[in-house]
C-alpha cells in the first residue's frame, strides 16, 4: 500500500477541544491518515473510537496506524454525514466527543493518479469515494455552463468563473477534456495576464470548486451538523475544523443557532417557541494555526476550529 501520512492540523487544540475522558466513546468522522484519532486511542481506557471515512485507502492506512489501539477502535467506511446511521447501525444512542476534518488528506492531494492535484497529470476524477458514480470528467464535460459558472464561483470564489466557464464549453466541443493538466491549461487559457502572475496557482481555486461538487461537500456538511449535534451525551464536545469559507459558515451558523435555542423574532417581547440551547460554544471565535504550525505545515493557513459543548 502506497503510504497514507497526513500532518493533523490543529492537532493539540482538537485534543483540549474534545476534552476527552479515558471512558467516553468518541467519533473521528474524516478518519483520514488518523493523525488526531491515534491521539484520542491513546488516551481512552475503557472508552471507544469509532472511525469514518469514505475513502477505502485512508481507511486502510488508519487501521494500521491505529492497531495498537485496536481493542478500543472501531472503523467504518462511510461518509461523515451518515454519523447518525453508522451509530445506529453500532447500537450506539450517544457519544462523548466527536471531530470533523474537513479538510482533503495530504496524501489525497499528492497522489496524481487520484486527479485532485493540478500539478500533475491525470484523468480527471477527484472522488474521495472511487465507488461513487459522479467523477470530475463528468462535472467538466456534461454540467451546462451556467452551472459551471454558478459551482467556479460560489465554491471557488473564482472571479473570472464566467471566463473559464466558457472556455471549458469551447473546449470540449471540439473534444471531451480527459486530464487534470488539459483542465489547466483550459483555465489558464482564461485568465488574464495579471491574474497568471499572481502567487496562487491559477488552476487552485476552479480544482477546489470541481472537487466540492464531485463530492458534494457542502450538503455533507449541513447534514453532518443537523444530525451529528442530537447525538452528543450531556457535556459532550464536537469540534469541527474548516478550510472553506462555505464550510466554515455553516459550521458557524450550525453551532450558533444550537447555542441560541430561541428562534422568536427579535420584536416579540417574550420567547414563545420555547425552544432552549442546545449546546454552549467553547470559543466565540474560531481557533486558528500558531505561527509554530504554519512554519510547518503552510497548509494549516486557512484551517479554523470551531468547539461547542453539549448542555
Amino acid at each position: 500500500m502506497k503510504e497514507f501520512y497526513h500532518v493533523s492540523v490543529l492537532l493539540q487544540e482538537c485534543i483540549d477541544g474534545l476534552d476527552i475522558k479515558p471512558d467516553g466513546i468518541y467519533v473521528d468522522g474524516t478518519l483520514g491518515g488518523a493523525g488526531h484519532s491515534s491521539q484520542i486511542a491513546k488516551r481512552l481506557t475503557t472508552g471507544r473510537l469509532i472511525g469514518i471515512d469514505r475513502d477505502p485507502v485512508a481507511l486502510a492506512a488508519a487501521g494500521e496506524r491505529l492497531e495498537p489501539y485496536k481493542d478500543r477502535v472501531t472503523l467504518v467506511h462511510s461518509n461523515f454525514c451518515e454519523i447518525k446511521k453508522v451509530l445506529e447501525d453500532l447500537d450506539i444512542p450517544g457519544v462523548d466527543g466527536i471531530l470533523l476534518d474537513l479538510g482533503v488528506s495530504s496524501p489525497q492531494l499528492d497522489d496524481g493518479s487520484r486527479g485532485f492535484s493540478y500539478m500533475v497529470d491525470a484523468p480527471l476524477d477527484m472522488r474521495m469515494n472511487g465507488e461513487d458514480a459522479l467523477n470530475a470528467r463528468t462535472v467538466v464535460n456534461t454540467w451546462p455552463q451556467e452551472e459551471l459558472r454558478r459551482i467556479l464561483y460560489d465554491y471557488g470564489e473564482e472571479r473570472y468563473a464566467p471566463r473559464i466557464a466558457a472556455a471549458i464549453c469551447r473546449r470540449r466541443e471540439e473534444k471531451e477534456i480527459e486530464t487534470t493538466l488539459e483542465l489547466v491549461d483550459i483555465i489558464r487559457s482564461a485568465m488574464p495576464p495579471a491574474a497568471l502572475r499572481e502567487k496562487q496557482h491559477p488552476a487552485k481555486r476552479s480544482f477546489q470548486a470541481i472537487r466540492i461538487a464531485v463530492n458534494d461537500e457542502l450538503a455533507s456538511v449541513e447534514k453532518a451538523m443537523t444530525d451529528a449535534l442530537p447525538l452528543l451525551n450531556k457535556g459532550g464536545r464536537m469540534a469541527v475544523i474548516t478550510f472553506h469559507s462555505l464550510e466554515d459558515r455553516i459550521v458557524k451558523s450550525a453551532m450558533g443557532a444550537a447555542a441560541k435555542g430561541c428562534t422568536c423574532p427579535p420584536e416579540f417581547p417574550v420567547c414563545v417557541c420555547g425552544k432552549k440551547p442546545q449546546v454552549a460554544l467553547v470559543s466565540r471565535k474560531p481557533i486558528v494555526a500558531s505561527a509554530e504550525e504554519l512554519e510547518v505545515n503552510p497548509r494549516s493557513r486557512s484551517a479554523k476550529l470551531r468547539v461547542c459543548e453539549k448542555l
